[in-house]
């Protein structure tokens, strides 16, 4: 293992020292690759003008025209994002190149972000890249935060932006951002973000309790281009969150249901270098450093709980374009430690610990990788593109001193072919790999004598396998894509016991089987003078072992979604109005069979099905600039405007309709209900 280390820590000393420019998109260098072939037709966008006319206030409203994404949980920190139908846990989420690893409680989120803060949001659905960087299993989504020298206006070396906003269903939202520059294109940017929401109702007009928080966000960024080539940034944001939730976040709440007090804070901060020479040979390297904390007061159990996972790390890489060849070679570079601990009186936790000894648990992981990604232009209609990455990733269960070792090479192919203008083919395959990292905090703690890790454990190998067509011309454009995707020895915890087993028992991981997806994605769209109108279908088959996957049954995997289509038409007759109203609907998911596990332990005589029933919500959008400047704007929005009353394909569903008593309160919350927001803000 320390020869391992030693050769991979080699080479991503080497790479640093013979690197001399970067290739920056936007401007800003976050270790994003800024040409991709692999996985390329369904790949998806969102620029700060469609995050302003959404009014995004969390990821359900920032992703809600994208395809592949769907979000669920309500609103908050219960949120949990899945990219063709796999959870955030499965994805490598960046912001400015910081990568957002572990989970501190399955019932909560484990990305949280504002909106107000982004510039761009790239979305990778699917295993792609070497450059979609480790543990790309369900793909990636690179959040990209705003620059001060490009918020500016013309001819002015200072301005800010101050917002206010109203929800019907209900809260309101502040925000104030101020922006300079220091000297020539280095500027200075601050922003602060109050979100106050009470509790909201659904479509029937139930107010659906625990749903309310209180959210705060500071950010910081510095930087800019240097000149001669260079561009340096820094950054830190700190988010918080606090409320009274129900024991499990993401589930309804009943009426007399106790609520107990918790509280969320991420703080990130990261530094961005990149250098571009006139040879077309370069660098560009982000390092970083994210801690998250979590903490329950669970009055009626153990007390106060509290959790914790800190990472920081970098990466670094090398671009060279020579000839018909753009080649990037790169390392990676994480360390990642999660913790969890009672912080009540231990005469209150002692009865409920594994071990009233330990008290607090810990498991550390640490990543290296290095890879190399080429895209070959043979000939003008046809790219090329080739790459591979290897990736070692110690976890360390500190705490019971034990753990386990991974590594693996993984690959990648991919072409585009331009047939005539306008009209390309697309076509490409990717691996991945993941071992078994950092785990959840909730669940680390283990009764002596029991096993964490199966003594067999297998990391998980990802073939994903995409084809596709698209067209872009005249201001029409269509495209196709059929993709498969499987995940061979599917790391999954055993949470349960059988009857010669404690009361209470830990989470046992170890393979579980094989997940397969496959699916087809329809995306068209037209646009001429002010009118536009987009579509898009996806048909999703998602089975672990044959089977359909479940929220509830297959936490830390995905969930199912269904087959879902939207349409959405805009008129936009100048820069001063905008009116955007869009359709999804989700179609209906029947038969879903569930309870594997607690009919394997015998806790029932065999499993059940359940369905999600479809739900189609309509949502409107529009913008109006009074003064024919950005000086003053006014905003307004109605999302699901015919009140319907549905809980997302992407929550737990309902178990109460099996009409088992253990598993009446096992259900996704309801969605909001119609919500009018109104927001105005003032440019200085």
């Amino acid at each position: 293992m320390k020869f391992r280390t030693a050769i991979l820590s080699s080479c991503a000393a080497a790479l640093t020292l013979t690197s001399y420019a970067v290739r920056a998109e936007e401007g800003d260098t976050d270790a994003a690759d800024d040409i991709v072939v692999v996985g390329a037709l369904t790949d998806v966008a969102i620029d700060r003008e469609e995050i302003e006319v959404l009014q995004a206030n969390d990821l359900a409203d920032l992703f809600r025209n994208v395809p592949s994404v769907s979000v669920g949980g309500g609103v908050g920190l219960a949120q949990k994002i899945y990219v063709r139908g796999l959870e955030d846990s499965l994805l490598n989420v960046t912001i400015d190149g910081a990568p957002q690893r572990g989970t501190l409680f399955h019932h909560i989120g484990r990305v949280t972000i504002e909106p107000e803060i982004l510039e761009t949001v790239d979305v990778q659905a699917g295993p792609g890249e070497a450059t979609a960087g480790f543990g790309a299993v369900g793909g990636a989504i690179r959040f990209r935060t705003r620059n001060a020298v490009d918020m500016l206006q013309d001819g002015r070396d200072i301005g800010g932006i101050a917002k206010a906003g109203w929800f019907s269903n209900d809260g309101y939202k502040l925000s104030g951002t101020v922006y300079g520059r220091i000297a020539g294109d280095i500027g200075i940017l601050a922003s602060y973000v109050h979100v106050n929401r009470d509790p909201y109702k659904d479509g029937d007009g139930v107010r659906q309790l625990a749903t309310g928080a209180e959210q705060n966000l500071g950010f910081v960024k510095v930087g800019g281009e240097l000149g001669g080539g260079h561009r340096i940034t820094a950054s830190y944001e700190q988010r918080r969150e606090s409320g009274r939730f129900g024991q499990r976040p993401n589930w309804p709440v009943l009426a007399g249901d106790r609520l107990f007090e918790a509280k969320g804070k991420r703080q990130t901060a990261i530094l961005n270098y990149g250098f571009e020479g006139d040879s077309g040979v370069g660098v560009e390297a982000t390092g970083y450093w994210t801690r998250t904390n979590f903490s329950q007061d669970r009055f009626d159990r153990w007390g106060l709980y509290g959790a914790e996972i800190e990472t920081y790390g970098f990466d670094v890489r090398a671009k060279l374009a020579i000839a018909n060849h753009d080649i990037t070679v790169g390392a990676e570079h994480r360390r990642d430690r999660v913790t969890s601990e009672y912080l009540a009186d231990p005469a209150m936790w002692q009865p409920w610990a594994w071990d009233p000894n330990i008290g607090r648990f810990t498991e550390k992981g640490s990543l290296m990788g290095v890879y190399v990604q080429d895209h070959w232009r043979v000939a003008d209609p046809l790219l090329i593109s080739f790459g591979a990455r290897y990736d070692a990733y110690d976890l360390d269960q500190t705490t019971y001193r034990t753990g386990t070792q991974s590594d693996g090479l993984s690959f990648n192919v991919g072409a585009e072919f331009e047939i005539v203008p306008g009209l390309s083919l697309n076509a490409g395959f990717a691996e991945a790999f993941r071992g078994k990292e950092i785990g959840d905090a909730f669940t680390l703690e283990k009764r002596p004598g029991r096993l964490a890790l199966s003594p067999t454990l297998r990391p998980e190998r990802v073939d994903n396998l995409e084809g596709g067509v698209k067209y872009d011309l005249g201001g029409f454009t269509a495209s196709a894509v059929y993709y498969e995707m499987t995940i061979r020895n599917v790391i999954l915890d055993q949470l349960g016991r059988d009857a010669s087993q404690p009361a209470q028992d830990a989470v046992y991981y170890e393979n579980v089987g094989k997940f397969k997806s496959k699916g087809v994605e329809l995306r068209a769209g037209y646009r001429t003078g002010p009118f536009s109108i987009d579509g898009y279908y996806n048909h999703y088959d998602s089975r672990l072992n044959g089977n359909r996957i479940e929220g509830y049954e297959h936490i830390a995997l995905g969930n199912s979604m269904g087959d879902n289509w939207a349409v959405t038409a805009g008129y936009q007759p100048s820069d001063h109005f905008n009116f955007r109203a869009s359709l999804t609907r989700f179609e209906d998911l029947n038969d879903i069979e569930v309870l594997f596990r607690e009919s394997q332990l015998g806790f029932i005589d065999g499993t059940r099905f359940i369905d999600k029933p479809g739900y189609t919500t309509v949502d409107l959008f529009g913008s109006w600039r009074p003064l024919g400047s950005d000086r003053l704007e006014l905003q307004a929005a109605v999302y699901n405007l015919f009140d319907k009353r549905y809980i997302a394909h992407a929550s737990v569903a309902d178990y109460g309709q099996l009409g088992l008593e253990d598993y009446a309160i096992v259900s996704g919350l309801p969605e909001p209900g119609r919500n009018v927001r109104l927001t105005a803000s003032v440019r200085f």
